[in-house]
């Protein structure tokens, strides 16, 4: 017997409470743009710029040591990964970053021998053979690399969904898109969790997810164009999302199951990426059957899908299988 989160045959108007889910979508993406602006983000290493030390020790690393050690230097923020080597298995390495303290662009010499004091004696055996400091210019440039790279991504995406289908589906996809982001940006801000360059390859993966969930769902609607020229576009959106619903609920469902395995198991290094991956996944199934479709019902589309080379812009692609 086959599992089904979601019956074989399922017929949901997810339009009937169409203004409330949408009219929802547009305050919480307010909200979260507001949040931006008066909290901010709370801002990694990565971004704020910091030291970086690299430890070795014949001793097995203790995360937990390390990380109580230094706790008590009130240095903001600090984070302790463990470095492993597969070709060498008696590696006991560790990368210790802490943020630049006010008003310095990199640590002090006391700072840093205060960290290496704490450090010693955990294991006063250990060595310390680098030692790096990222200045807030540096740390400027990665974040206009980080805005160029989500902005990049959404671009494209913009151009191939134009070319796959039509420019109205293209608006609907990218309208996720930015629901999704804005909405990630916003917990984070409203939470308060460290954002560093992990996030943003966090949120680049949403963006795909989001992608594959909403283009999906488009090449279903798509089929139907074909099938059911006469058929009112509200009722054929609504029987596309149901059609594909089984496979967005067990995509979704089985991916979480993942990711919340990583979350409660996985450590502290990476659960601020898994958290948003999480918060990801459900933004994107939504936005996908809840923004995106409802975009499209309002902008309409073309009905004969027949006609592929008919001239006009952005369609003459629309029969190619990629």
């Amino acid at each position: 017997m086959r599992l089904k989160l979601v019956p074989s045959e399922t017929k949901i108007d997810f339009f009937s409470l169409a203004k409330v889910t949408f009219g929802a979508s547009i305050v919480t993406m307010i909200l979260s743009v507001f949040l931006f602006f008066s909290a901010g983000l709370n801002l990694g290493i990565d971004f704020k710029g910091g030291t970086t030390i690299r430890t070795d020790s014949s001793a097995p690393v203790d995360v937990a040591k390390y990380r109580a050690a230094l706790a008590a230097l009130n240095l903001g923020d600090v984070s302790v990964t463990q470095i492993s080597d597969v070709a060498k298995s008696d590696l006991n390495a560790a990368q210790i970053r802490f943020e630049a303290q006010d008003g310095e662009e990199a640590a002090s010499v006391a700072v840093v021998k205060s960290v290496k004091d704490a450090l010693l004696a955990v294991d006063p055996a250990m060595t310390f053979p680098q030692t790096e400091s990222v200045g807030p210019e540096v740390s400027g440039e990665l974040v206009q690399s980080a805005i160029i790279a989500v902005v990049a991504a959404i671009s494209a995406v913009l151009f191939y969904i134009w070319l796959r289908f039509e420019w109205q589906f293209s608006v609907g996809a990218i309208a996720a898109l930015v629901h999704d982001v804005t909405l990630t940006i916003g917990v984070f801000s409203l939470l308060q969790i460290k954002f560093d360059l992990a996030i943003i390859a966090a949120l680049l993966t949403i963006v795909g997810y989001s992608l594959n969930d909403t283009v999906v769902v488009f090449d279903r609607v798509r089929e139907n164009l074909r099938k059911y020229k006469k058929k009112d576009l509200k009722d054929l959106l609504n029987m596309s999302i149901n059609e594909t619903l089984s496979r967005t609920v067990m995509t979704s469902v089985t991916t979480l199951i993942a990711l919340i395995s990583l979350f409660v198991l996985g450590g502290d290094v990476i659960r601020g990426f898994v958290f948003a991956m999480i918060w990801g996944v459900i933004v994107g199934t939504y936005s996908s059957v809840f923004v995106a479709s409802a975009i499209l019902l309002r902008l309409g589309v073309k009905r004969d899908w027949d006609k592929v080379n008919d001239g006009k812009a952005g369609t003459q692609f629309a029969g190619i299988d990629a």
